[in-house]
């Protein structure tokens, strides 16, 4: 176990945690932003990061040691002096300007010493940033140049400094999986996502996604994970629940000096706003032609400190939403913001295992609010589990609809759609307490025909009818074929032909009796 993460509470493989940092001495609540502050360009005063809700923040050790001045300043003051920052200070060492240059003058071991001589708390080797889409060997001897600097930095005498573990790998899913798995054997610290800024810029979550995903599956629970370059607030709610619990952000002062203002659903150029969807202080005291009237550095620090308000905000709406347990809800508003964000979305249900192993048995009530809904971890769970219910040898009712007024079945289970089949003595347990809508989908219909069929695989023995209100051919093709099956609004139009009653819809529990009626193909 590693001492300086510990998780407090998970929704999917979201999780709220507490990451100590010694030399700090404070404890930084993840999932955390860390504010860029670039110590030649401030437009922000770092002093004034607390106000927005920052704990930490990030700057660059390679540009300050090669920093005439500074780099002096920087080793005799220290840098929580120089920043004026109380809080957690990381810093990143030089392996951002090797990915955009081709070439930093300094080694793992050098850049360690200064991080830790000038007063960083969480310092970082020099990695290798391998680029999206390279060829399979570059990637190999870029990964093999990352993890000899890992080891090299276990071999620095850093004192009480936690130290990031970068994990590369481009975009081969083995790779990544493959470099969180060498990084978690090490003893350092904090494990950065690295290389993904490129993806994100071309708004390739769905890849983002897999890498993530990837790395996660190499590293332990206890890691914590830091997302690098991950600064916008519409990406936040995907990342989290992916498992990422830092993310660093230059976007809210390299945005606002090209007037881009950030928003939960993207950005917007200031020009082109009239309202301003925000109720910021910022927001509240100017609106959009107030901002607009500002000179031009009042106004890029104005909307700096918007874009660091909305940043802050959606971190606290992540955070409620895992303590409340409708993570993956917020991540489906989100999605639903940007078609790219949609393609991140179903990429993170493409790893529902992944998820499930990670989520958390109970919480509050499951919202289906799309076919995405259809393929969340609570739906494969439930499916997984089907088998270690009891049921009675002879004949089983599967219905939409109510109990059934005589006794020609042995047992009547409930369907809900995603979920399928359960015995309605579970009806008030999570997820089956699930809001669905009247109207459903197909997603959910063929997901709880998956239901039903896991259910008659566990159970040979056992005679199965299935009652449906209207399901599409595709959702009935996915029922075993030794299933009756039954409509449910054939079954009720008869019912009231032959004056046997109605049955009931029962959505909401066991609300009242549905008459099975006299012929053969009442259910």
């Amino acid at each position: 176990m590693r001492d300086a993460f510990e998780l407090r509470t998970a929704d999917a493989a979201g999780r709220i945690g507490e990451l100590t940092v010694p030399r700090a001495g404070v404890t930084v609540e993840t999932p955390a932003l860390m504010p860029v502050v670039n110590p030649n360009i401030r437009t922000i005063d770092p002093a004034r990061l607390p106000e927005f809700g920052a704990e930490i923040c990030i700057t660059n050790s390679y540009i300050i040691r090669e920093t005439d001045g500074l780099r002096e300043e920087a080793l005799d003051r220290g840098l929580h002096d120089l920043l004026g920052f109380d809080g957690a200070i990381v810093t990143d060492s030089g392996s951002f300007q090797l990915a955009e240059y081709g070439d930093v003058d300094v080694t793992t071991r050098e850049i360690l010493r200064f991080q830790r001589d000038v007063g960083s708390d969480v310092g970082t080797p020099v990695d290798i940033p391998t680029p999206p889409d390279v060829d399979r060997e570059r990637a190999e001897a870029d990964l093999d140049r990352t993890e000899t600097a890992l080891s090299d930095a276990a071999g620095v005498d850093v004192g009480d400094m936690l130290v990031n573990a970068p994990v590369q790998g481009s975009t081969f899913p083995d790779l990544r999986e493959r470099a969180g798995r060498a990084a978690a054997a090490t003893d350092l610290d904090v494990f950065p996502v690295g290389a993904v800024v490129p993806l994100m810029n071309a708004y390739r979550y769905a890849d983002v996604v897999d890498a993530v995903a990837a790395a996660k599956r190499g590293l332990d629970a206890d890691c914590p994970v830091h997302l690098f370059g991950a600064g916008h607030p519409m990406t936040f709610a995907l990342a989290a629940a992916l498992g990422c619990d830092l993310f660093d952000s230059a976007a809210y002062a390299i945005y606002a000096r090209d007037d881009r203002y950030l928003t939960v659903r993207g950005t917007e150029a200031l020009d082109d706003l009239e309202y301003l969807p925000c109720s910021c202080p910022v927001c509240a005291d100017h609106g959009a032609d107030g901002l607009r009237a500002l000179g031009d550095d009042e106004r890029e620090r104005r909307l700096a400190e918007h874009n660091l308000h909305v940043s802050f905000e959606e971190l606290r709406r992540i955070k409620q939403a895992i303590r409340a347990g409708d993570l993956l809800e917020l991540v489906e508003a989100r999605a639903r913001g940007h078609p790219a964000l949609l393609d991140g979305y179903r990429a993170l249900l493409d790893h529902v295992d992944q998820l499930e192993r990670a989520d958390r048995a109970s919480k509050g009530t499951f919202f289906h609010l799309s076919g995405e809904s259809a393929r969340r971890p609570e739906v494969r769970r439930h499916h997984d589990r089907l088998d270690r219910l009891p049921v009675p040898d002879g004949d089983v009712l599967l219905t939409e609809g109510g109990v059934p007024s005589d006794d020609r079945y042995d047992a009547t289970w409930r369907v809900v759609p995603p979920f399928g089949p359960f015995p309605r003595a579970l009806s008030e347990s999570y997820p089956l307490t699930a809001e669905v809508p009247e109207r459903t989908d197909r997603a959910a219909e063929e997901a709880a025909a998956r239901g039903v069929a896991s259910l008659v695989a566990a159970n040979p023995g056992t005679a199965f009818t299935l009652a449906h209100r209207g399901w599409t051919e595709r959702a009935l093709a996915l029922v075993p074929d030794g299933v009756a099956v039954e409509s449910l609004s054939t079954v009720e139009a008869g019912d009231r032909d032959g004056d046997q009653g109605v049955a009931s819809d029962d959505r909401d529990g066991d609300q009242g009796v549905a008459s099975r009626g006299d012929t053969d193909t009442d259910p």
